[in-house]
């Protein structure tokens, strides 16, 4: 019987209904969330995100404003310009577009923005308090696979659960995560990653296994166990001279072979990545009610 498909479009459409009535509450005390996207150069790709997320602020009734600076733009210039969204009070989040130019210090800009504003949740403070178990923003894309699985009947909680790969933007958060001992999580982890050995030999005990590789269908059905279900976080180009754009994305999971053993899986595109852009605006709209006073 083949899988059940996991729709991130889906669960970003729920969840972004429900950002709506939390931005009404917050209307009604006078205030409107507001983001503020950085954007260094015009990178395709972050050019591309960039517009998805202002798409997103408007369909939630969310204030998005981006401040887009020439590619070779000072590194100073650039902190100057997250030290002023800092201090402006119209802001409840901050965004700087990854990547940036070579010249400019990514682990410097990231640590510059205020951490109750920083949305991505890169800054090593809500790193930490994450770690920890505190009340931080999640980092986007972790947090979205861990409202995949629970909005889908996957709890993790008592699961174990393999994530295959070690990334600071997924693997390791979403570890943090799931291993709190809080609800939609209680799961045992286990991250494995290229130094692993015999990776096979992980991902087959696990009920549920991440495939955050970077490398297209790293994970293929003999890596999997019947009645698993899997997470793709990946999205890869591969050439594909039938298509008008000549290539196509697949994830780092072998989809088609994987779905026909699989209890549920996400597709690629329309499973993780809907749900990075949702849970940015969710992170939000939550910084605009901790100044407002409201408790969820």
């Amino acid at each position: 019987m083949a899988a059940k498909i996991i729709s991130g479009t889906q669960v970003a459409a729920e969840i972004r209904e429900e950002l709506k009535e939390r931005v009404k509450k917050l209307n009604e005390k006078g205030v409107t969330p507001a983001l503020a996207v950085v954007l260094v150069g015009e990178d395709p790709a972050s050019v591309s995100y960039v517009t998805a997320k202002a798409k997103g602020a408007e369909e939630i009734g969310m204030h998005e404003e981006t401040v887009r600076l020439p590619a070779d733009t000072p590194e100073e210039e650039v902190l100057k310009t997250v030290d002023k969204l800092n201090k402006d009070p119209k802001f409840h989040g901050i965004l700087v577009q990854l990547p940036l130019p070579k010249h400019v210090g990514t682990d410097k800009v990231i640590n510059y923005i205020s951490p109750e504003k920083d949305v991505d949740a890169f800054h090593p403070v809500n790193v930490g308090k994450l770690l920890r178990g505190e009340p931080c923003p999640l980092p986007c894309t972790p947090h979205g696979v861990q409202q995949l699985l629970v909005r889908s009947g996957y709890d993790p909680a008592g699961k174990h659960v393999v994530i295959c790969g070690r990334s600071n933007i997924v693997g390791k958060p979403l570890a943090a995560i799931l291993m709190q001992k809080k609800k939609g999580a209680n799961a045992t982890v286990t991250v494995c990653h290229t130094g692993t050995k015999d990776l096979a030999s992980f991902s087959r005990q696990a009920d549920i296994v991440v495939a955050a590789m970077g490398s297209p269908k790293a994970i293929t059905a003999d890596m999997v166990r019947d009645g698993a279900v899997v997470i793709d976080v990946g999205v890869n180009r591969v050439e594909d001279k039938t298509r008008e754009k000549g290539f196509r994305l697949v994830g780092d999971a072998d989809f088609d072979a994987i779905k026909e053993k699989a209890e549920a899986i996400t597709p690629v595109p329309g499973g993780v990545g809907p749900m990075t852009v949702t849970m940015l605006l969710m992170n939000t709209v939550e910084a605009a009610e901790i100044r407002a006073g409201i408790t969820s």
